[in-house]
């Protein structure tokens, strides 16, 4: 048991009655603080009860959210250095076919957020069908699907991409640059999808009167804002009215994420229809009822 300390010349007792009034002081005051606490908390006990009962659900759909985004975001942020790191070092620099062999050796052989070589080849076949001379990329993923879509282009063609993170950005911009592309071939955006689809036609360089727009869109963000985007798209009239095809990623094979956005193409059939459905895939179509019936009336 520690001595109670004294100082010369005073009685042990004082010193003890001292540390008992401090101790009951602080005991006093602590009570009161937590009466004054209950005091007011009282008469916002029912607002509490209420707002927590009716909007419990939501609050946690909320929170789950917010930490699902979070871990993406810093286990992206992870997978986009060493991604970058791995394909610098080892690629052929300038060469296109080695930066993307050797973005396909890494995704073998570690966790990437890339699509898969599967994905590729169909997106691979559906640019050499539509042959687009307009193409926006919303969802960057360190340059793998970029450099698969600029190497298809012809010379005049132009691809927009889109991504949010900063960081994702500047690093796939460089491995376009290393893939041997110009930057008067491309053009990155670093903005939400929301944002970018507001200043498009003043980057594309777009005539309001003429029938002009994008001939391909490829959506490989956040499925969440695949209908707003598209929605946004068409409000916008960035669409080719003459015939745009739009690629739907998704990374689980129910394809419940691209639910709202098929629902509203399946209810938009005089300007809208499904082309294909494949693994992690959908594509679908875009062109305005009056130029499909004036092409049959020519037939």
């Amino acid at each position: 048991m520690t001595p109670i300390k004294t100082f010369p010349g005073r009685p042990p007792n004082l010193d003890r009655q001292q540390g008992s009034l401090v101790s009951t002081v602080l005991l006093v005051s602590s009570n009161a603080f937590k009466m004054w606490l209950v005091v007011l908390s009282v008469p916002l006990l029912p607002a509490f009860i209420m707002v927590s009962s009716r909007y419990r659900v939501k609050v946690a759909a909320l929170g789950h959210r917010a930490l699902a985004w979070a871990l993406r975001l810093v286990r992206g942020r992870v997978c986009v250095r060493s991604t970058h790191a791995f394909v610098f070092s080892k690629c052929t620099h300038g060469k296109v076919d080695s930066v993307l062999e050797t973005f396909d050796l890494y995704t073998d052989t570690h966790p990437s957020l890339c699509i898969s070589p599967q994905i590729g080849e169909a997106l691979d076949e559906a640019v050499r069908r539509v042959r687009p001379s307009r193409v926006l990329e919303l969802g960057m993923h360190c340059g793998y699907s970029s450099v698969r879509l600029l190497r298809l282009l012809p010379s005049a063609g132009r691809l927009i991409t889109v991504e949010l993170d900063p960081l994702t950005a500047e690093l796939g911009e460089e491995i376009i640059l290393v893939a041997g592309f110009k930057h008067s071939q491309f053009q990155v955006l670093t903005s939400s999808s929301a944002e970018a689809i507001l200043t498009l036609r003043s980057v594309l360089e777009l005539n309001q009167e003429a029938s002009e727009g994008l001939n391909l869109v490829l959506m490989d963000h956040d499925p969440q804002q695949y209908l707003p985007d598209l929605l946004a798209l068409e409000r916008e009239e960035l669409l080719c009215p003459s015939g745009c095809s739009v690629l739907l990623i998704y990374r689980n094979q129910r394809a419940g994420d691209l639910r709202e956005i098929l629902s509203y193409v399946r209810a938009r059939p005089d300007c809208y229809c499904i082309k294909s459905t494949l693994q992690f895939m959908t594509e679908i179509i875009y062109q305005k009822e009056s130029i499909r019936v004036d092409r049959v009336s020519r037939m």
